[in-house]
This record gives structure tokens, C-alpha cells and sequence, in this order.
């Protein structure tokens, strides 16, 4: 994204606003892509619709990459994207605009680029929403500009877009402030007043302002919009309540922080409109807070066994399977647990459910080949075989005994030879 105007002059500093804490962009965004090869459950479902005799696995559906189109799409994505002027343009249009003018695209335009910037980090994105929605935009071109005398009274929340400013204090001393660091009120309907001397240190320094009334409404709103959950005395979950759209219509809770166990167990839970895709995320992202996916497993294992939570353990199972299968196919432990799943759907007769699974993991694997040395002709193998011509299927691995040199070398029960 670029910057608007002459956002691009950005003015570091060793000495940044004591207040701001520095998260990267990943902590402070809010949305979430999956991979490449990943699929929803109705996917699987639409495969087997029309297959009813043998398993014909051209049927499941694979997201496309690289193709012509699209390649000639992201082309004219990067043209668009890589022209300064267009990109300093339209952020710099919606700066501009009276808060009452400005639409619901100008304000996702600005909220892609604030989000991005320090004094915005930790806030959620409704908050940031609403900031951009008031926001009013300033520029001072001349260096040296005193913006904020000592002991003036405060009215605004200032974030720097461009420049830099130095507040000099009563006591002598000083402190530099740059792009994306914020200076002014605090969230509160209390008189303020300046402490120290604010001015410009170089030309066309660029700020949003945000009035003292809106800067307390919205922040004091958001914690009025938060569900806390509570076990044993302890906060476990944040929920946020969000409107996707000013119709009303599409409303409802998200998850924003919780531990890692009730993470775990909201997999199993209802899930909001406006969280649709928690399943998938979690899915994307557990690596970053669970040091083993079988933290997972166990608990969908435990859960299992209990009726009214059957289906919902399996549909996360499925989409597990379906989006990454790496998790499995290169963990022995968690071959291990896909296989107590497998036996677990085999005896509670769901037999709809376990051809998903068999055809979701057959599309899955991939193609490897395996060396496996034995020290004489007859020394054992280690594993059985299934199948054959005159069983009418192909040559399957039916089992592998756990610790032998199969096992080390990679065979995996299932595997089709």
C-alpha cells in the first residue's frame, strides 16, 4: 500500500513515544488467509455426490494456482498497486473528505492503511473502524510550527502520518516523535493540558486529529462491546460483538484473545455469523500457540465418545484432513491418532463420514519413495500387504509393526503401493 502524499519521507528516530508499544502487522490485523491447498467441508461433500460405485478421486475439487488468469490478474493487481500516484491518491482522497463524507469504501481504504501504523496497533478493528470514521486530516508545512504551547488546554488525539515533531519539556528535556507515533489526549472527558512545547522539526508535517468526545466515546464504547468469559475466577475469553454491515442483518460475537485450552474447546462450540471460519483459522494458526497438534487430537478423541458433539468433531477432523494433511502425513503420532479416528467412525457406523475421510486422504497424499534394506533375502519385512488383482483393488500397506525399520523408513498403514 502507499502512502498518501508525501507519506513516503518517513523520519525515523532513536527515540520513540515511550507510549507505543511496536507489534507487527500480523498481531494488530484481524484477517486470515488460508493456504493454497486448503478447502471447505462442502467441498468434500460436492466430490461424492455423484460418486457411487468405485471412488473416482479426480472428483475432489483442488483450489487452482498459478493459473493464466489469474497470473494476468495479479499482474494488473501489482500495475495498480505499484503506481504512486494512484495509490497516494485514494488514501489521500479519503483523508481529505469530511467525516460525514466519507463512505464505507473510504473508510476500509483508511483502515487498511492505518492498521498498519503504531498508535493503532493494539486496538481492535472495530475501534479502528470507528477512529477512521471521525478523523480529520492537517498538514503544517513549515518546519519549526509550534503546534501545542505549554499548558494549553487538549482537544484532540494526534497521530503523525508524516514528519516528525519534538516535544520539548518544562524540564529541558526533549523527545522526538515520528510516522505512526501519537501525541495529545487520553481517553477520558477530563480537562487536559500540554505538558512541554510541541513543534514541527521538518517541512509538511501530516496528522489525523480525532476530537477529545469521539476519542472517548469510541474507546470507552469498545469495552462496553466485549463479553469476558470467566472459569474459576479467571478471564479465558474475549469476545468482541461486531456488524459486518448497517443493516443489522449480519451481527454477533468474535473470538479476539483466549487461552490455548479454550481455544481448543470453542472448535466444538457455536459459532457466530460473524466468525463463520473460526474452524479454519484455527486450523491455519494453532502452530503459534500449541507446541503439538495432538493437544488437538486428544481432545476431539475425548470428545468423540460423546453423542451430541460426534458430528462436530468430525467436520473438524474433515477439514483438518482436507486443508492440511501435512499435519498427519509427516507426524507418526498423528498417523497414529488418524487411525484411532478411523476406527472410531468404523464402530460407531458412520459409514458416510469415514468415505470422506478415506477419500480426503486419499487425494491428499503424495507420491514417495521408500528404501527399505534388509541385512538377508529372508529376513522379515516388518509389514503386510492388502489387496491384489484378485481381490479387484490395489496393493495396500495393511499394517506396520510399530519401532521395525518399516516404521523408521516412512511406511504408514494405508499406504497404496
Amino acid at each position: 500500500l502507499q502512502l498518501p502524499a508525501d507519506l513516503t519521507k518517513m523520519h525515523l528516530t532513536d527515540n520513540p513515544h515511550p507510549q507505543v508499544t511496536h507489534v507487527p502487522s500480523s498481531q494488530s490485523g484481524c484477517s486470515i488467509a488460508s493456504d493454497s491447498g486448503s478447502s471447505s467441508l462442502s467441498d468434500i461433500y460436492q466430490a461424492t455426490e455423484s460418486e457411487m460405485g468405485d471412488v473416482d478421486l479426480t472428483g475432489l475439487p483442488e483450489a487452482p494456482v498459478d493459473s493464466e488468469d489469474e497470473e494476468e490478474e495479479e499482474d494488473e493487481d501489482i500495475d495498480r498497486t505499484s503506481d504512486p500516484l494512484l495509490g497516494r491518491d485514494v488514501v489521500r482522497e479519503c483523508l481529505e473528505k469530511e467525516p460525514a463524507d466519507k463512505t464505507d469504501d473510504d473508510i476500509e481504504q483508511l483502515l487498511e492503511f492505518m492498521h498498519q501504523l503504531p498508535a493503532f496497533a493494539n486496538m481492535t478493528m472495530s475501534v479502528r473502524r470507528e477512529l477512521c470514521s471521525v478523523m480529520i486530516f492537517e498538514v503544517v508545512e513549515q518546519a519549526g510550527a509550534i503546534i501545542l504551547e505549554d499548558g494549553q488546554e487538549l482537544d484532540s488525539w494526534y497521530v503523525i502520518l508524516n514528519g516528525t515533531v519534538e516535544i520539548s519539556y518544562p524540564d529541558g528535556k526533549s523527545e522526538s516523535l515520528c510516522m505512526g507515533n501519537s501525541f495529545g489526549i487520553t481517553p477520558s472527558l477530563d480537562k487536559q493540558y500540554m505538558n512541554g512545547v510541541v513543534r514541527t522539526k521538518v517541512d509538511d508535517c501530516q496528522f489525523v486529529c480525532i476530537a477529545q468526545q469521539d476519542y472517548w466515546r469510541i474507546l470507552n464504547h469498545v469495552e462496553k462491546n466485549t463479553h469476558k468469559v470467566e472459569e474459576e475466577g479467571e478471564i479465558v475469553m474475549v469476545k468482541e460483538h461486531r456488524e459486518l454491515d448497517r443493516s443489522g442483518t449480519r451481527k454477533g460475537h468474535i473470538v479476539i484473545k483466549a487461552t490455548p485450552e479454550r481455544l481448543i474447546t470453542h472448535l466444538i462450540e457455536e459459532h457466530s455469523i460473524v466468525d463463520p471460519t473460526y474452524i479454519e483459522d484455527f486450523l491455519l494458526t494453532y502452530r503459534t500457540f500449541l507446541t503439538s497438534p495432538l493437544e488437538v487430537g486428544n481432545k476431539l478423541l475425548e470428545w468423540f465418545a460423546v453423542d451430541s458433539l460426534r458430528d462436530k468433531v468430525t467436520r473438524v477432523v474433515l477439514l483438518w484432513v482436507n486443508n492440511h494433511f501435512n499435519d498427519f502425513e509427516g507426524d507418526p503420532a498423528m498417523t497414529r491418532f488418524l487411525e484411532e479416528f478411523e476406527k472410531n467412525l468404523e464402530d460407531t457406523k458412520m459409514k458416510g463420514h469415514l468415505r470422506l475421510l478415506n477419500i480426503a486422504c486419499a487425494a491428499k497424499a503424495k507420491w514417495r519413495q521408500i528404501t527399505l534394506q534388509k541385512p538377508s533375502r529372508d529376513s522379515p519385512l516388518f509389514f503386510s500387504l492388502l489387496g491384489g488383482s484378485d481381490k479387484g483393488f490395489g496393493i495396500f500397506v495393511e499394517t506396520v509393526e510399530i519401532g521395525s525399520k518399516a516404521a523408521e523408513a516412512g511406511l504408514k498403514r494405508g499406504d497404496q503401493v
